[in-house]
């Protein structure tokens, strides 16, 4: 059992957003835009499916290789010039990238997004030791200047409105509160950010794929802040975490082609920069990193889920994350795919979000790699349950929702008191905030007072009489 308290999702999502008049409507209403636009970009391929298998997979030789195409990797990118660095664990990451800054004498670095370095706390860790990080991509910016970590693999600060923003701005770094002009937004960001830019003496990159081919590593972004980061200070280090590798240059043309129309609906990333070897006259460290990694590759019914290449695809669908925001989960990772990443970190922890997902399968529909999302958060339940995890209520209040959904007569009698039952419940009973925290923020629907199987029963089953037709 981990030593955390457990992640309580409804409660963090009661807190962050249901209630809130403004910001659930609008996180909804832009995320299901990306994927109406993701949906329409993969309309237009007539091989879309055919990507989606192949990238499967190459994944999955990739991951079942694994040990050969890291070791390929780190012989090809020290030929050419690049130092490589191993870290088991979070802690050996930190542990990495501070001592490579202070053999450099570096005390201000520049960084771009990286769900792994938010996954291992290096920015905590760094600050903590005298060295100052700023972000450079404008969403984690946001964040940073908030406080708060990122809210979506791709869009960092998507639940925050402009007006947000420009409050945030104007408390940070001195801009008009009441001037919530995008544009004039971004361009207030980059005027700050470029004398960091300047003044920083390394950085940071993450990496969306790592080529054991070549030894080179591909960062995809939209804005080229990863670019002027790792160009502009004389040293770069890349994190990567060891499920990113993929065999060869020609399996990126695969990558490429599913990466931004499924994480935006967009044909293609603005920048898709390909790092071998450093730059003349400058440095280049690469940290692998396994953090859990290996652990889950022998994970049965979970491996699958390291095919990831974090594009948010499953997010965007999912009605749940859509209405709750990335917050509530607690975690680095959030949505469907934070559902079966987290508990690997931490099954206690992270026990409850299994049961934030209403199981449609849309998350394993979109999924550019296949992973079989929704297959997954079930596993998670019954590992959930199996090892006593859930609270007591919801342990009884399933134990008899299996018994009677395992007996048809009981169901059948369950259903015909169900309707006269909650029209004449107290209300007090029916919206119980310890008994049933669905009616926290929801009116109970109104119950019909005739069964589907009733009605059809009645009218369209070989046992109803046959109608009279003239």
């Amino acid at each position: 059992m981990g030593s955390a308290k457990q992640v309580d999702p409804a409660v963090a999502a009661e807190q962050f957003i249901i209630r809130d008049k403004v910001h659930e409507p609008m996180h909804d209403r832009f995320l299901w835009a990306v994927m109406q636009r993701r949906d329409r970009e993969a309309a237009a391929i007539p091989e879309w499916e055919e990507l989606r298998e192949i990238a499967s997979q190459i994944k999955e030789h990739t991951l079942t290789h694994l040990d050969r195409y890291l070791e390929e990797f780190e012989a090809n990118a020290t030929r050419r010039g690049a130092h490589v660095h191993w870290a088991v664990d979070a802690a050996g990451h930190n542990e990495a990238v501070h001592s490579i800054l202070r053999d450099h004498g570096v005390t201000e670095l520049i960084k771009s997004k990286s769900m792994l370095q938010e996954e291992c706390g290096m920015t905590p860790y760094l600050e903590h030791r005298g060295v100052k990080v700023t972000e450079s991509d404008l969403g984690e910016r946001i964040q940073q200047l908030d406080h708060q970590p990122p809210s979506h693999i791709v869009f960092p600060a998507i639940h925050k409105t402009r007006q947000d923003v420009a409050q945030l701005f104007a408390r940070t770094i001195g801009t008009d509160p009441n001037h919530d002009d995008p544009h004039f937004l971004t361009e207030e960001m980059r005027n700050n950010a470029r004398p960091r830019f300047l003044a920083a003496g390394a950085g940071m990159t993450g990496g969306n794929f790592a080529i054991a081919e070549t030894g080179t590593f591909v960062v995809c972004t939209n804005e080229g802040n990863a670019d002027i980061g790792a160009a502009v200070p004389p040293l770069h280090i890349a994190s990567i975490g060891i499920e990113k590798m993929i065999p060869r240059v020609e399996d990126m043309g695969v990558f490429l082609r599913l990466l931004a129309r499924s994480a935006e609906g967009a044909p293609l990333t603005q920048y898709s920069s390909h790092f071998t070897g450093p730059r003349k006259g400058g440095e280049l460290h690469i940290v692998l990193v396994d953090n859990g990694r290996s652990r889950r590759l022998g994970m049965l019914d979970f491996w699958h889920s390291l095919k990831c290449i974090r594009c948010g695809a499953c997010m965007n669908t999912c009605p749940v994350y859509r209405r709750s925001g990335g917050l509530a989960y607690g975690a680095t990772y959030s949505g469907p795919i934070g559902v079966i990443l987290d508990p690997t970190f931490d099954e206690f922890k992270y026990s409850e979000l299994p049961f934030h997902s209403s199981l449609c399968g849309s998350c394993s529909d979109v999924c550019p790699v296949k992973i079989d999302i929704s297959d997954q958060i079930l596993k998670w339940r019954r590992v959930m349950a199996q090892k006593g995890y859930l609270p007591f209520a919801k342990r009884v209040s399933f134990a008899v929702a299996g018994h009677v959904f395992g007996h048809p007569e009981e169901y059948h009698a369950v259903e015909k008191i169900a309707e006269p039952a909650v029209a004449h419940a107290p209300h007090f009973l029916l919206y119980n905030r310890s008994l049933n925290p669905w009616t926290r923020d929801r009116e109970l629907p109104q119950l019909a007072r005739q069964t589907f199987r009733e009605w059809y029963l009645a009218n369209r089953s070989t046992h109803a009489k046959p109608e009279h037709r003239s």
